[in-house]
């Protein structure tokens, strides 16, 4: 494996560790871009990576994207994301999360860590046996704020999702709009149901199909197979899986306007986002619009060491204010001409000082 500072996706990152634990079988990547404005706070994530280089640079490109999306936030944090490199029965232990925890707790605070794809609020719970920088935690009472942050993730999107359909298509409801919703997990899945309540038309898809056709009957839309998703007409895509789908070929095949979704790093390489634009395609940078789950977190987190209750209130409120961030993005890259990826990156970049 090449030097981490070698690879094209190294961003003058502050810290990346690679962890492993014999006893357990753990095999992890932290990566901490940005600890400028705080601790570098960002997920783990559960994956079976095919080559050790594709965990690197998940790694490199989600711990970034977590320094833009927390300070664009204005969130009194850094970047940082972990991953743990499963094998291919995808089975995950208590020792191995344990042994995980004892990662984190090592580093002392210069990262906080919560669930992202393939960790639960459970494992969660065991990594926190082992140290307390952590958060997404099960919390108590309705007006606390904490958990799971996908329903909070979907929320903020569901709001970005509509001020998109304002900006570009001129309309204040949802109703007939019809969005192609790529990925039915825990985002996916909430931001349909609340699209749905609002009028919109909706065709899905999933790599399980079945979820995807269920979802679909309960909401009164259409499931099609995963590799169409991108090529269906519509007024939104919203991916809302995996990332790096925004490609040349992805580009091509979209047939909506706007594209606006929960998945990390949409774009496969920098030159998308001006590709997107070339097509006069309207483009949410996917760490303005997804924020909400970070919001989430970071309340319960800071709440937590402040020694106070956490405020589920106060984390809607903040929430409600990503439509007028990506506003601000829109406006200066139709007055300026540049994508609005770059728009949003330069905009990130001076909150870091970088």
């Amino acid at each position: 494996m090449a030097a981490f500072w070698t690879e094209p996706d190294f961003d003058d990152h502050e810290h990346v560790q690679v962890v492993r634990d014999r006893m357990s079988g753990l095999t992890a990547i932290i990566a901490l871009h940005s600890t400028h404005l705080g601790p570098g706070a960002g997920g783990t994530r559960y994956w079976h990576y095919p080559e050790p280089k594709d965990a690197v640079r998940d790694a490199l490109r989600l711990s970034r994207g977590m320094s833009y999306k927390n300070a664009m936030a204005g969130l009194p944090l850094g970047g940082g994301k972990a991953v743990i490199l499963a094998d291919k029965s995808g089975q995950k232990t208590q020792s191995m999360l344990e042994a995980f925890g004892d990662s984190v707790n090592a580093l002392g605070g210069r990262y906080v860590t919560a669930e992202d794809v393939g960790i639960s609020e459970a494992d969660m719970v065991t990594v926190a046996g082992r140290t307390r920088y952590v958060s997404g935690l099960p919390v108590a009472g309705e007006n606390a704020a904490g958990g799971d942050p996908g329903p909070f993730t979907a929320m903020g999107i569901y709001h970005g999702i509509r001020a998109a359909v304002r900006h570009r298509l001129g309309k204040d409801s949802m109703a007939g709009i019809h969005v192609a919703i790529q990925g039915t997990g825990s985002v996916g899945t909430g931001v349909a149901r609340l699209l749905a309540r609002d009028g919109a038309t909706l065709t899905v898809a999933d790599i399980n199909d079945e979820r995807a056709a269920g979802l679909a009957r309960e909401l009164g839309g259409k499931a099609v197979p995963s590799e169409a998703i991108m090529s269906v007409e519509c007024d939104v895509f919203s991916p809302n899986a995996l990332g790096a789908i925004l490609d040349d070929d992805g580009i091509a095949r979209l047939q909506a306007p706007i594209v606006a979704g929960g998945a990390n790093n949409q774009l496969a390489r920098q030159e998308h986002g001006a590709k997107l634009a070339a097509r006069d395609i309207l483009y949410a940078p996917d760490y303005v619009i997804n924020a909400g789950g970070i919001i989430s977190v970071a309340m319960e987190y800071l709440a937590k060491r402040q020694g106070e209750p956490s405020d589920i209130n106060e984390v809607r409120k903040r929430i409600a204010t990503i439509p007028g961030r990506l506003e601000d993005i829109w406006r200066e890259s139709d007055a300026t001409g540049v994508s609005s990826d770059a728009v949003a990156d330069a905009m990130a970049q001076k909150l870091i000082g970088r």
